[in-house]
């Protein structure tokens, strides 16, 4: 497991605070009290995002840069959104939000990869159904991950990973546990593969 060294940023509350766009970034994004903020501390390897049993607590985009063990300058950052405010939600969850997450996930031009949370233990949700359409309408990258999966036994996991697959019409969803650390090199290799691409892309 290779070290990484995160640095906390700054946190957004307009789009007219986002830092250049000069790094390759990885959205996290999911519904409140999904484990984004255990997700995030699992992938570094410390405490960078505030975990709380009140949802909602995040009410920024929260930037993080990081790199590698060894690397002399930041590799990727990651951005910590706060809960559902895309197009096409709900209302009642829209309103919730502020308006400036719609412009990050459709118009930033760093945006690498968006890593969406789900909790397999529940019924898949609409909202979540939503935001992965919205983001394949917006032609983003995007990966699906099942936080809290050690949660569940072998064959739940199993079961509850097919529904999301065809619930969210997706061919993958990651297992992932904060707890055991199951599923983290795997989502490090999607995460370092996605900024990998970004930084091709630019340079063309």
């Amino acid at each position: 497991m290779i070290k990484v060294h995160a640095k906390f940023v700054l946190s957004a509350a307009d789009a007219r605070q986002f830092p250049a766009a000069s790094l390759p970034e990885i959205a996290f994004l999911g519904r409140s009290n999904v484990g984004k903020s255990s997700v995030l501390n699992s992938l570094v390897g410390e405490k960078i995002a505030r975990t709380s049993a009140t949802p909602g607590r995040t009410r920024t985009i929260n930037f993080f840069e990081l790199r590698r063990q060894g690397r002399p300058e930041p590799e990727l950052r990651f951005a910590d959104l706060p809960g559902y405010g895309y197009a096409r939600l709900p209302r009642e969850v829209t309103a919730e939000w502020p308006s400036f997450i719609e412009p990050y996930l459709a118009q930033r031009s760093a945006l690498a990869l968006s890593i969406a949370l789900v909790d397999p233990r529940a019924p898949t949700q609409e909202s979540d159904r939503r935001l992965l359409e919205w983001l394949r309408g917006a032609g983003r990258e995007y990966l699906v991950v099942a936080t809290k999966s050690d949660r569940l036994s072998g064959n739940e996991l199993a079961n509850a990973l097919r529904r999301l697959r065809t619930d969210l019409g997706t061919e993958r969803v990651l297992p992932y546990s904060a707890k055991t650390g199951s599923g983290r090199d795997e989502l490090w290799r999607e995460i370092w593969t996605a900024a990998s691409r970004r930084i091709a892309a630019a340079s063309d």
